[in-house]
């Protein structure tokens, strides 16, 4: 049995060249956002159908949002290629911030503070 990623892709390639079409909607921004999570997709061979899918949409929508913060705070000038570099690194960077959060301890720094 054919595996449903590239149909998946195709379909999903053709949705993002639409909606690029709309007054308001950076085209380049969704282009490169949506290249940068299907580079973090691909590369994530070790996870199931349903993880892949949902890492491609929440880091294709962190790309498209943190586009135009990442061209004000660096020396990239494009919009996809921030979205790009933002979509590829949004569940990289989350993942890891959620590892460390599990492992802080509040009670040691209020610790340290007060004594």
């Amino acid at each position: 049995m054919a595996e449903p990623i590239p149909s998946t892709v195709t379909i999903a390639t053709a949705g993002i060249g639409l909606a690029a079409l709309f007054p308001g909607v950076d085209g380049n921004a969704l282009i490169g956002a949506f290249a940068g999570a299907a580079l973090l997709v691909v590369s994530s061979k070790d996870l199931n159908l349903v993880k892949r899918l949902a890492y491609l949409v929440i880091s294709m929508i962190a790309g498209y949002q943190g586009a135009q913060d990442i061209v004000n705070w660096t020396p990239i000038r494009s919009t996809g290629v921030a979205a790009f570099f933002g979509a590829a690194c949004a569940i990289v960077i989350a993942l890891q911030l959620i590892e460390r959060l599990k492992s802080f301890d509040l009670l040691s720094l209020i610790g340290k503070k007060g004594g």
